[in-house]
């Protein structure tokens, strides 16, 4: 089942997205990151990831909306 939800909507920010994930995994412990088996990691872990990304991509959307 597709969720239409999770399309990329400026494809051309993927790579940036990408590196972002891998240095926040990085940052919380995870090396290796983009080799691990995501499945064999905790659903903490995995959220980890996410929710990492997330405050930070809102972090950067006030600054740029507060002229910074």
């Amino acid at each position: 089942m597709s969720n239409s939800n999770n399309r990329t909507v400026v494809p051309e920010a993927k790579a940036a997205l990408n590196q972002m994930k891998l240095e926040i995994a990085n940052e919380i412990g995870l090396s290796n990151y983009e080799n691990i088996d995501k499945g064999n990691l905790t659903a903490r872990q995995n959220g980890y990831v996410g929710g990492y990304m997330t405050k930070r991509l809102v972090e950067m959307a006030e600054q740029q909306m507060a002229g910074k």
